[in-house]
Formats: C-alpha cells, sequence, structure tokens
C-alpha cells in the first residue's frame, strides 16, 4: 500500500462560498497521493451537493457536532463565542491531525485559498532537504481568488510581489522587502540594539532589510546556543518570519507551513482546545522551540481573505469578545512555559506582552467605563508582567518604561496618568497635522452635550460636493411652503447659489461638527460621516440617490472599491437613519436586502424627479440650454457613466478613462448632436475635451443632473442608475456597455438581468454607438413595448410631489 503523502486539513463552520474558493486553490495544485480532511464543525449549510463537485481533491469529512465545552479557570463563553456554536478551530484541527494519514501536513482556513504551485514546491523542499517544516509567503486580501488572480495576472512582473493586488497596503508579514542603503557599521549597530554585550557576525553589506533583521535574531542566538552556524541561520529566519514580524500573539500563525507530521507527533504538539483566539501562538511557539530544520521557500504563497462582511460571516478576528483578554494571558503564560529562561524565544514573548499591556491594555485603564479594567484584570496583568526579565524593562523607552513600572507597583492611578498623558499627547499631535481632529473632539466632548434645536435642518448633498439632489428640493418645498418655521444649514463646499435664507457651513469644519450635533433633522442623500451619533430626538431622513441596478453593501459577494470595509461602515451608518426614500418598489425590496434596513421606508418616488413632472418644464429646459450655451439648433446626447470599482486613487476618488470615441461621434454626428459629459461624483479625474469644445460639453461639475435630463433628447450611459431617472421623460436610452463581462460577473453583479431587461440595446463598440444613434427612431419603436413596461416597474410612483409626500411625513406638517 503507497503511504499517504499530504493531509491538507481544513476546519469549516460556516460560509459555503468561501469554501468553494479554498477547494479551488487545492485542485490547481497539481497534487497527487494526497487527501483533503474537511472537518465540519457544527454546521448548518449544506456542503454535500460542494462536495461531491470536488471528489477529485480527495475530500475525506470529520464531523463534531458535540456539546460545546471548554475548562476555562475563567469562566465560561462569553456571549459572543456561544452564538457563533462551534467547537473551535483548535478543536477542529486537532480532530483533522488525528484523522491524518499523510506523512506531510498542511492546514488551510476554509476561507482562504492558496496560489497555484504552493503545495508542490513545500512539498519538494521538505523533501530534499528532510526539514521538520517548510513554509513560504503569507498574503493578505479582501477579494475572492478569481478576483484575486485577475488583479496578478494585470500587474506588471516587476511590481512588489509582497504587496496584495487588493489591498494596496504592504503584508504585516516577513515578506515586505523593502531594498534600502546598508553599511556594514550600521549592520552591525542594528544587530545588538537589543543584545549589546553580544559578539556580531560578520554582516556582509546590500543586505534586504528582511535579511538585516533576520541578521539580528541570528546575532541574538549566538550567544544563547553553540548551534552549528547553517542551522543558526535556518532557526533565525524562522524566529524572524513565524515570531518576531507577527504583531502579537493573535498573528502568529501555522498557515502557510508544511509540518512533517512525525515530528508533530513525536514531540506531541497539538492545539489547546481552550483557546478561541490564540491557540495558533501556543502551537507555534512549541514548534520553533523543538525545530532543527526549516525552510523558507519565497514563491509559495498562502492567501489570507479578510473578511468584507463581519455582519454576516464575522472572520475570527473580527469577533467582539468580554474573555479574550483572559485568554490572551492563559496563551501567553503557556507559550513562555515551553521556552527555557532567558532564551531567545522568551525575550521574543516577552516584549510581544510589553507591547501588548502598553498598546492594548493600558488605553483601556482611560478611556474603558468598566472597573474590572483598572481592578481584577490589572492584579492579573501585573502578576504575569512580574516576571517577565527585569533586563528587558530596564531598556525599554520612556513611556513603555513608565507604565510597567506603574503596573510592578501595583499603583493603577499611576498607570491611568501615565496613559492618560500619553494619549492626550498623541491627540494633540494629531489636532496640529489635521484640524479635523480638533473638530471631531470638539463635537464629542462638546458639541454632543448641548441641546437638540427643535426646527433646525440640516442638509448635505453628495458630500457637500453640491447643492442637488433630493435634499434640494425638499430643502425647496419647505422653504417656499412654510417659509420662517424652519433654519436651514446647507454643507456645501464650494461657492454656488443657494435660494431662500440659509446658513452655509463646509464638510468636516468646527461649524458643521457643531450642527451635526444641534440639528433634529438631517437630511443626506449618500451616508453621514462614521462617527456621527444618534441623539436623542435626532430625526435623519436618508433620501438615496438612485434605483439601484448594481448590487449594493450586503447584497454584493465582493467590495471591489477603496473601501473594504465598506459593509461594517454601512451598517453602523445606516442604524441611524429613521426614514429612506425609494422610488419604487423594487428599491425598496433591494434596499431592505441591501442595508438590512427595518424601519420606514417613503414609496413617493425622489424628490430630485419632481422637476421632470412639472408643468413648465419646457421653459425650464430653454432656460438651462441658454445657461450652458448650448446651440438651440442641435439635439442633445447625455453620456452619464458610473465608476469602475476596482480603478481607485484612493477612498472615495475613483479613476476614469473615456471609452467613448469623442472624435469619431463628432465626425459622424457632430452636424445634428452635441454631446453633455456627466461623470459619477466619485470619479476625480477630470475628463480633457480640447478640441472638442463646440461638440461636447463637460457638465460633471454641474450641480443638478435632473436638470441635464431635462435638455437632453437622449441618454447614453453603462451601470449607473440615471436610466431609472430619465425613463420618466420617456426619452430614448443607450446602453454602452463595452466592459459587461467584468462588470457583472466580477465587479459588481446587477438585480436585474441587463440584457433582457433594461429599455434600450446594450452596445459594445463605439462604432454601433454611432449607427444606433443614427438608428434611433426605429430603435424607439422596437423598444416601445419594453419601455412602458419598464416605466411601470419603476417610474409609476413618481407623480411630482415627492418632496411635499416626504416633507409632510418626516416633518409632521
Amino acid at each position: 500500500m503507497v503511504n499517504m503523502k499530504l493531509s491538507i486539513i481544513v476546519p469549516f463552520h460556516k460560509g459555503i462560498h468561501f469554501l468553494e474558493d479554498c477547494f479551488e486553490s487545492i485542485r490547481d495544485q497539481g497534487l497527487t497521493n494526497y487527501e483533503t480532511i474537511l472537518v465540519l464543525d457544527h454546521v448548518e449549510e449544506n456542503v454535500s451537493e460542494l462536495i461531491d463537485m470536488y471528489q477529485d481533491i480527495n475530500i475525506k469529512t470529520v464531523e463534531l457536532n458535540g456539546e460545546i465545552q471548554r475548562d476555562r479557570n475563567y469562566g465560561k463563553p462569553s456571549v459572543e463565542q456561544q452564538l457563533q456554536g462551534f467547537s473551535g478551530v483548535a478543536s477542529a484541527r486537532n480532530a483533522g491531525l488525528d484523522a491524518a494519514s499523510g506523512e506531510y501536513i498542511y492546514f488551510l482556513d476554509s476561507d482562504d485559498y492558496i496560489l497555484n504551485g504552493t503545495l508542490t514546491m513545500l512539498l519538494k523542499e521538505a523533501e530534499e532537504q528532510n526539514a521538520d517544516f517548510t513554509y513560504g509567503k503569507k498574503a493578505s486580501t479582501w477579494f475572492r481568488r478569481m478576483v484575486y488572480l485577475a488583479a496578478l495576472a494585470e500587474k506588471n512582473e516587476e511590481t512588489s510581489e509582497e504587496q496584495d493586488p487588493g489591498d494596496h497596503e504592504q503584508s504585516d508579514e516577513h515578506e515586505q522587502v523593502v531594498q534600502e542603503q546598508t553599511v556594514q557599521e550600521q549592520l552591525r549597530q542594528e544587530a545588538s540594539e537589543n543584545n549589546p554585550d553580544s559578539t556580531d557576525m560578520e554582516a556582509p553589506v546590500n543586505l534586504s532589510r528582511r535579511e538585516r533583521k533576520i541578521l539580528k535574531v541570528q546575532n541574538k542566538l549566538v550567544e544563547a546556543t553553540g548551534m552549528d552556524a547553517e542551522l543558526l541561520k535556518l532557526r533565525a529566519e524562522a524566529y524572524h518570519s513565524l515570531l518576531v514580524t507577527r504583531k502579537g500573539l493573535r498573528n502568529i500563525s501555522v498557515l502557510g507551513i508544511l509540518f512533517r507530521k512525525s515530528f508533530i507527533d513525536e514531540n506531541r504538539i497539538r492545539f489547546n482546545d481552550d483557546y478561541i483566539f490564540f491557540s495558533d501562538s501556543t502551537f507555534v511557539v512549541q514548534v520553533l522551540q523543538k525545530m532543527n530544520t526549516a525552510y523558507y521557500v519565497q514563491e509559495a504563497v498562502y492567501v489570507k481573505r479578510k473578511h468584507n462582511d463581519p455582519i454576516h460571516y464575522p472572520a475570527l478576528s473580527q469577533l467582539k469578545a468580554e474573555d479574550k483578554f483572559e485568554e490572551y494571558l492563559l496563551a501567553y503564560k503557556e507559550c513562555v512555559s515551553y521556552t527555557a529562561e532567558g532564551s531567545v524565544l522568551r525575550s521574543y514573548l516577552e516584549n510581544k506582552l510589553i507591547s501588548y499591556y502598553a498598546g492594548t491594555y493600558a488605553p483601556r485603564l482611560r478611556r474603558s467605563e468598566k472597573e474590572t479594567w483598572r481592578t481584577d484584570r490589572f492584579d492579573m496583568m501585573r502578576s504575569v508582567m512580574q516576571e517577565v526579565n527585569p533586563e528587558i524593562i530596564k531598556h525599554l523607552k520612556k513611556y513603555k518604561k513608565q507604565i510597567v513600572k506603574a503596573l510592578l507597583k501595583g499603583n493603577v492611578k499611576r498607570a491611568t496618568y501615565v496613559v492618560s498623558r500619553h494619549l492626550g499627547l498623541k491627540k494633540v499631535k494629531k489636532i496640529r497635522k489635521n484640524k479635523r481632529v480638533f473638530a471631531y473632539y470638539l463635537y464629542h466632548k462638546f458639541f454632543t452635550k448641548m441641546s437638540v434645536k427643535e426646527n433646525w435642518v440640516l442638509c448635505e448633498s453628495f458630500f457637500g460636493k453640491s447643492y442637488s439632489d433630493s435634499p434640494k428640493y425638499i430643502y425647496e418645498y419647505l422653504s417656499k411652503n412654510y417659509p420662517g418655521k424652519y433654519r436651514f444649514i446647507w454643507v456645501v463646499n464650494k461657492r454656488t447659489k443657494i435660494p431662500y435664507r440659509h446658513t452655509r457651513v463646509k464638510r468636516f469644519s468646527i461649524r458643521y461638527c457643531y450642527y451635526l450635533a444641534r440639528c433634529k433633522y438631517d437630511v443626506f442623500n449618500v451616508r453621514q460621516p462614521e462617527w456621527v451619533r444618534k441623539r436623542e430626538g435626532n430625526v435623519f431622513l436618508e433620501t438615496w440617490h438612485g434605483t439601484p441596478l448594481k448590487k449594493l453593501v450586503f447584497d454584493q459577494e465582493e467590495v471591489m472599491g477603496a473601501s473594504p470595509l465598506y459593509k461594517a461602515q454601512f451598517y453602523k451608518q445606516s442604524r441611524v437613519w429613521d426614514y429612506l426614500v425609494a422610488a419604487n418598489h423594487f428599491s425598496t425590496e433591494a434596499f431592505r436586502s441591501a442595508f438590512l434596513f427595518d424601519k420606514e421606508i417613503l414609496e413617493y418616488g425622489y424628490p430630485r424627479n419632481d422637476i421632470l413632472h412639472s408643468e413648465n418644464r419646457e421653459q425650464i429646459a430653454s432656460e438651462i440650454k441658454k445657461k450652458l450655451r448650448i446651440p438651440e439648433n442641435k439635439k442633445t446626447i447625455l453620456y452619464a457613466p458610473t465608476w469602475r470599482d476596482d480603478e481607485y486613487y484612493g477612498r472615495g476618488e475613483y479613476k476614469f478613462a473615456l471609452k467613448l470615441d469623442l472624435h469619431l461621434l463628432k465626425k459622424e454626428l457632430g452636424k445634428d448632436y452635441v454631446v453633455l459629459l456627466r461623470t459619477h461624483y466619485f470619479i476625480a479625474d477630470s475628463l480633457d475635451v480640447t478640441g472638442l469644445e463646440d461638440f461636447a460639453f463637460n457638465v460633471s461639475k454641474y450641480d443638478d443632473i435632473s436638470e441635464l435630463y431635462l435638455i437632453s433628447d437622449m441618454l447614453i450611459t453603462d451601470y449607473s442608475s440615471v436610466f431609472f431617472d430619465y425613463a420618466n421623460l420617456k426619452r430614448p436610452i443607450l446602453f454602452y456597455t463595452y466592459d459587461l463581462d467584468k462588470y457583472r460577473d466580477m465587479l459588481r453583479g446587477f438585480y436585474m438581468d441587463i440584457e433582457t431587461e433594461v429599455p434600450g440595446p446594450l452596445l459594445f463598440t463605439n462604432e454601433e454607438v454611432v449607427d444606433a444613434i443614427r438608428d434611433i427612431d426605429h430603435i424607439s419603436a422596437q423598444y416601445k413595448d419594453k419601455y412602458d413596461e419598464f416605466y411601470e416597474r419603476f417610474c409609476s410612483l413618481e407623480d411630482g410631489h415627492a418632496a411635499e409626500n416626504i416633507a409632510k411625513r418626516v416633518f409632521n406638517l
């Protein structure tokens, strides 16, 4: 019988959509003679169909369905943990180890995946070197495997392979390789920083940052062992990669490491079932303590997938548990118990404890309302800190030394004073660098303690970028029909004409924070700042800004935008809303699902569309055309594309490359038409219309898109929600969807079948756009029935009185 070469252990509790990516990455490893051990930990989802689909990866299931019991010294699992209803990753991995028959073991979490060839490379190195374990790089991403691989493929091979193509941030693991100027004297100085009495090894010049840091570990080991130089180097590299560079205990991980099973079994290394959060740390410390040889394989990449939906699918690190502190101390003490007094491993663990105390625990002395942080837990932390090597404490820098000494003396008052002063100085520095910080400080400390003004109304549209959209029309209705009844505050960052009496403030200014705290009514069409508190008596009206074609928030599997924590942020912000406006029944259903919104939805249509049903809309359109200097003798085409989630400069700033060939359109259609260019408010790029001034008009900064609808004879868009509003006019709509497959299948996904349900043709080339415009009368006739059905479904609630109906309901008029 042929011995099994590899056992891949995959614990699974929840999130079948994650698991499919995990299995797919195993399938693409090109392995033979292996097994995938799927440990089902109190699983409620039906995974049988998925298992059948992946029988070729040799799945063997192990079920954990017993009662959850944890023998902890500090009591029962927290409420949050019990609600999770699972035994935990430690128990699952132990069950996988017991069931494994492979010569090698590899742990792969069900929400993660590995790059092609990773396991083959690790196995090859392990067998050639007879290693206890081999390990590779650990990258991180917010995206599913298909998106991650597509992003990798698009990147130039010269770009940093340590950077996640989706995350746009460097990994905090050991693979941060940054070439810096080095000199031999610098290296020797750095290598002896934590051990001034050691004798430095010869340090070659031109080392990478990673190599220099490994050398520091190696120099510390020289004093402690008489080990062979080659083995010393291997141990130093493993210490650095798997312990030193991992922040705290929580980030010490078994993931990305291929273990020889005999090494694990002979040393009786297992995960501690009592731990929920820190079981990896005790396992890895034992491995490092017992290791003989281990090898790093740079090309082997484990991809840790972060969770952007902490409401439905929280990652372990996103769980908030009251007893995490106690578990940290237990895990730390267990880690230390595997090391010798004064050893290099123990010194690194002791430094991690000090960093945890100074950076995580100490601020709670000042900020937490729970007295236990200043009593029982303070005493627990003190008893653990008393075991730390005094020489390490002796060489601490000022703040850490002061706060540790206060702890050791049991002086909680002194410790609280030191951390308060430290946090205060940090706040002052932030205020000096950024005036907004001072405004936020005033908001939280002073403004929110003032009374709420019953007749004050704050209006904000598109983050203060314009006086526009539904807040504008609600404001104008109230100002016209109830003069003097309300005091209005408009958030506008630029000079613009606003009728009626009002107060104007800039977003994020001190005055902005003041009025946010004191106004009873808030009227927004986008999300409010995340730091805004809901005050008693405050009424928040969220008008939103369109019927959704693209899937939103919790209906998206992926968040491809520049804010990967979008779902968590949105959930927090939408809890503040009291009313949400919907233009149709379709939107109501989508908003309930996407926003997890369970309060009142106002199905009155959008106030911004009232102008489209105005009796004098033709006169309004004529005046707007004159103001914009649009030729009266030419028809007007409005081109209004949306942004692409994966193309951005930073949070809220998206790139846009114009794919519509304006020069071709001018050549073929310039005699009869002009084009208005209107990009989404997220887009940071300015469109260049040089040489097209008499044909293309860039109206992206024009405040009110509803007025642009009125002057347009035809709309060209892609996946923007503008066509739902424009359909109120029953004018032709063309869809220039040049990247349909990518947008639909990779970036967003749609609420409807865009190929069969929209009221106009999908066009994929500039030539098709030109032909469609020339043949627009025929296309209008062709799509008449579909247009009528679309209008009834999405526009039938619009009657020109949305602002009136919403104002009366929200303001009790």
